[in-house]
């Protein structure tokens, strides 16, 4: 799912602090300011602890409001069930476009289903080893690894450059799943011509792929991804006067109509 593009969705930010490092906050609160406005921002977890320290320099500085919930035995996690439960109460409110939860417990697998049921927009954040069932249940999931190499990229000097490697293009073509990937989205949104607008194909990629990022491969952006393949033309067209360009790919191994009657 694209981000939108005048950020008017209302979403509410969820953190299962117990699950989280607090020293992701800034970049995710910036990731989300991609899809919408954070109305809402909580942290969960036993504040009374130290465990999460760590935690409270981040919460003044981003207004998030910390949840106090008690860990009422040992083994069990309370949290999860406070913030399923003030999630349902925010559903209800029918206030909200969307919901982001920051967790990598898959025990959320059910809320965002649940979430999306209602008509809503589920983003998930979590690290690498976040369960598939959990990702897969999300509309987007992003994996905090990306959110801070993309943080440490923008304030990166020529001195102390970002320490994840871009893949190359021949890394790329041999990547037999994003190949395929790639190729099946720009076919499904291209038209007699075989040009698809990349918007489109974006939107098809995360639909069939929820976690699915191009900085994961150390590309910016799926413009970016998708030109360093080699695998696609690449046209960038201009609508009218002060409009920005919007992006086209095509598939190389398709010819245009003209081309393939004109050929001998």
């Amino acid at each position: 799912m694209a981000a939108t593009s005048d950020n008017t969705a209302k979403l509410a930010v969820l953190i299962d602090a117990d699950n989280a490092q607090p020293s992701i906050t800034e970049a995710l609160l910036a990731e989300v300011a991609k899809y919408g406005t954070a109305h809402v921002k909580r942290a969960y977890g036993d504040w009374t602890g130290t465990s999460l320290k760590g935690w409270k320099d981040q919460l003044l500085a981003q207004s998030i409001q910390p949840i106090q919930q008690f860990a009422y035995t040992t083994g069990k996690n309370a949290t999860d069930a406070a913030m399923v439960i003030d999630a349902m109460d925010l559903l209800y409110s029918q206030r909200f476009d969307g919901f982001c939860i920051v967790s990598s417990d898959s025990d959320f697998t059910r809320l965002a289903a649940r979430l999306r049921e209602s008509g809503l927009t589920v983003y998930g954040f979590g690290e690498r080893k976040t369960p598939k069932p959990f990702v897969a249940a999300c509309d987007k999931f992003i994996y905090v690894e990306n959110l801070t190499y993309a943080e440490n990229a923008a304030t990166a000097t020529e001195t102390a450059l970002p320490s994840k490697a871009v893949i190359s293009s021949v890394q790329l073509k041999g990547d037999a799943a994003l190949v395929a990937l790639l190729r099946n989205a720009a076919e499904a949104a291209s038209d007699d011509d075989g040009w698809a607008p990349l918007s489109a194909v974006g939107s098809i990629i995360t639909k069939q792929r929820p976690d699915f990022d191009s900085r994961t491969y150390g590309y910016s952006k799926l413009s970016d991804l998708i030109t360093a393949t080699t695998l696609f033309d690449v046209d960038r067209r201009i609508p009218g006067e002060g409009k920005p360009a919007t992006i086209y790919v095509r598939d190389r191994r398709r010819k245009p109509d003209r081309d393939a009657k004109a050929a001998p």
